[in-house]
Parts: structure tokens; sequence; C-alpha cells
């Protein structure tokens, strides 16, 4: 496939999508959320690719969100258009794991691209932030809806109602990201958490993230009954059978994702 303002690349059984805007800060215009949008069905329906990991061009930022400058213009980013913002943030649930890898500024939509991820990491000099209110707007990818689900409440309504920034020690103390690491060994980072998941059971992964999805919209009775159904489809597959089989046998299980 051929992008404009995006990078597709699959790396064995991982995906790296970069937003390649970086004289734009990586801003999010309607393009790139429709070259998104297709970079994301692709990894879905791609049953050789198991983990995938976003991450912004350049060196200043991961994203800094919605591009206001052709919002301004007159740019719908929300109205009759087949792609959700980035992509994925909405309507598009992808039950692979997605690592964000995260340089700079991650701002506005952008952070609210890394909240659509599952797992995150930064570099030291990551700035964090829902600033949308300074411009009469609200976070409108997911922002004030997983921000609270993802840290403290009393953190994310200090960032969602005065629209300031964080850094990337206080990110990592609350909880909004697992690793802080240096700039230069960032996306080696990300590969080296990618290619950890590639070695588990690619449906046990996948069903997981299902479960833990799914599961926080529901009471915690409801998650435990769904889960026990999850569970109980897992214990039918071939690689259910092969990890024990291959833990009994003091081996490294091939597992085949059926």
């Amino acid at each position: 496939m051929q992008f404009e303002t995006i990078l597709y690349e699959k790396k064995d059984q991982v995906a790296l999508i970069t937003i390649n805007r970086p004289d734009a800060m990586n801003s999010v215009s309607a393009k790139v959320s429709q070259e998104m949008l297709a970079a994301w069905e692709d990894f879905r329906d791609d049953d050789n690719l198991r983990v995938a990991i976003l991450t912004g061009a350049g060196e200043r930022a991961f994203s800094t969100g919605m591009d206001l400058v052709a919002t301004a213009s007159g740019e719908s980013q929300f109205e009759g258009r087949p792609a959700p913002f980035g992509g994925f943030t909405k309507r598009m649930p992808i039950y692979k794991p997605i690592i964000a890898a995260i340089n700079g500024f991650c701002l506005a939509g952008g952070l609210e691209l890394a909240l659509a991820c599952d797992i995150r990491i930064a570099t030291p000099d990551a700035r964090f932030g829902l600033p949308e209110v300074k411009w009469a707007i609200i976070p409108g990818a997911g922002g004030t809806q997983r921000l609270p689900r993802a840290i403290p409440q009393a953190w994310a309504n200090y960032l969602i109602l005065t629209g300031e920034f964080m850094d990337a020690p206080t990110a990592e103390r609350i909880g909004l990201i697992s690793h802080v690491v240096p700039r230069e060994e960032l996306l080696d980072k990300a590969f080296q958490i990618a290619n950890v998941i590639c070695e588990r059971g690619p449906l046990a992964v996948r069903t997981a993230k299902e479960a833990i999805v799914r599961g926080q919209d529901m009471p915690l009775e409801h998650g435990m009954a769904y889960e026990d159904v999850l569970i109980a489809r897992l214990f039918g597959t071939e690689d259910a059978k092969e990890g024990p089989k291959a833990f009994a046998e003091k081996r490294k299980p091939e597992y085949k994702g059926r």
C-alpha cells in the first residue's frame, strides 16, 4: 500500500505505523485518519501480524493531535467521514496488542491515540496533555472516557479540565506509561516488548485483550462470567493443548494460532 502521510511497515510479525508529518508535529488531518484506517484494517486482518507499534516521525512529537490549521480552514475531522480520528480511536475494535512508542509531545488527539493503545512507553522529554479546553473544545476521540480509566480520577480530571501538561516521570509514576526509555532506545524497547508478546499464544493474547476491553464496560460479576466464556473457547484450541504439553516436555511451545 502507498501512503502519503504515514509509513506502514511489516517486520516479521510486527507492524510499525508511523505518522509521517514531522514538519506539522505529526498532527492528524482527515487524510492521516483515512490512511491510518487502511493500515489498521490491514493489521487487523493479516493473520501473520500479531502486534503493532505506533509512533511519530522526527524528534519533536509523537503527535500533537488534530490538525487545527486544517480545521480552521474548514476541514471536518468528525462529520461525514468514514474514518474515526486516527483510524482506530472509535468504532474500530482491534484485539491484537498495540504499543505506543511516544517520542516528544503527546498532546490532545495525540494522547488520545496513545490511550487507544494497550502499552505505552515514552522518551524522557515526552510531554502529555489534553489542552482542548484552551481552544473551547473537548477531547473528542475518547480522551474523556479512556483517560479516567487509565489513571487515577483526580489526575484525569486535572489534565482534562485545566489543559495543563504532564512530564514523562510523572506519567510513569501514575501509570499513564509503563517505561521511560532513552530516545535512541525507544523503538528497540517497543520491538523488544512486541517480540515477547509474539512468543506467547496468539489466540490467548487476543482473547486476553478482548476480555480486558469488553470487561471494562461490565459490572465485575458480568465480566467474570464473560471471562468464563472466553476461557472455555480457548480450551478447545490446538494452542491450548500445545502450551501445557510444551511445559511438561520442558521445551519452547510451537503455537499455530488455531
